[in-house]
């Protein structure tokens, strides 16, 4: 168990959430708007790729790869910090994942357990508040509660927003979302006359989420497989040609500089 960290979380009363809530909406848009000024992303997503390849080339178990991958996601959440990007979303298990043989899978998951209980500490203590996204619900009750812990405890931080994608799938995302609102419109809770993408936004697991700007893939390979389809239709794409494990600041920077170069127009024409 982490030391520093404490374990009773001082219960609010309504006001006092909302208030607390306006006051990280205000810290997150002032962030967003000195950002933007320096033309560095609001919101960068992450496809982490080549664990198994990287140790497969040193002659090593997949696991190793992925032991060295939670060391690149160390430095990633580092560099995102002294970079002042507000928001990172993370890929680190798609829906697709547990099709894998069932000891990577144990493997996976492991690993996960334990970086939750031996990181958040040191997470918490940079400011950063770390959530969930994806199909939480197949993990185990054990585990379930990991994540409920680490919300938790990192609730009120507001230095990075950090979203894990665990058992996340863009289609499944999108098709969750829809069936929730098929379930509004039939309880009487939404008109489907006033549904629109902003609307239809706030069914998604990245609710409260702003879309990223920035989409960066490691690996060489140039597709999304299956990352937030919905959230990235005006997201830049970056794709490096570095295996996750040797990831690191000078090419989170390379993402940077790749970003601010680009024009970002949303389907306008340039003025």
């Amino acid at each position: 168990m982490s030391q520093g960290i404490p374990m009773q979380v001082e219960r609010l009363d309504e006001p006092a959430r909302e208030a607390a809530q306006e006051a990280r909406q205000e810290a997150s848009q002032e962030a967003h708007q000195e950002t933007a000024q320096r033309g560095v992303p609001r919101h960068v997503a992450v496809i982490m790729d080549g664990n198994g390849r990287w140790a497969a080339a040193r002659r090593l178990p997949r696991l190793a790869g992925h032991r060295a991958g939670a060391q690149a996601v160390r430095r990633c959440i580092q560099a995102a910090i002294q970079n002042k990007v507000g928001w990172l979303t993370l890929y680190a298990f798609s829906s697709e994942n547990w099709r894998r043989p069932a000891e990577e899978v144990t493997d996976l998951t492991g690993l996960l357990r334990h970086y939750l209980r031996h990181e958040l500490a040191e997470l918490h203590r940079e400011g950063v508040r770390l959530r969930v996204i994806g199909e939480r619900e197949r993990f185990d009750a054990d585990m379930c509660r990991e994540f409920e812990r680490a919300e938790r405890i990192t609730a009120g931080n507001t230095r990075l927003n950090l979203m894990v994608a665990l058992s996340y799938g863009g289609r499944s995302d999108i098709l969750r979302a829809t069936l929730r609102v098929a379930e509004a419109v039939r309880d009487g809770r939404l008109d489907p006359a006033q549904l629109d993408e902003e609307r239809f936004g706030r069914f998604l697991y990245t609710d409260g989420i702003p879309d990223p700007d920035l989409m960066v893939r490691t690996s060489g390979e140039f597709r999304l497989s299956n990352f937030l389809l919905w959230q990235a239709a005006y997201a830049e794409l970056v794709f490096l040609d570095v295996l996750w494990p040797d990831f690191g600041p000078v090419h989170f920077a390379e993402a940077l500089e790749t970003y601010a170069r680009r024009e970002r127009r949303f389907g306008a024409r340039p003025g």
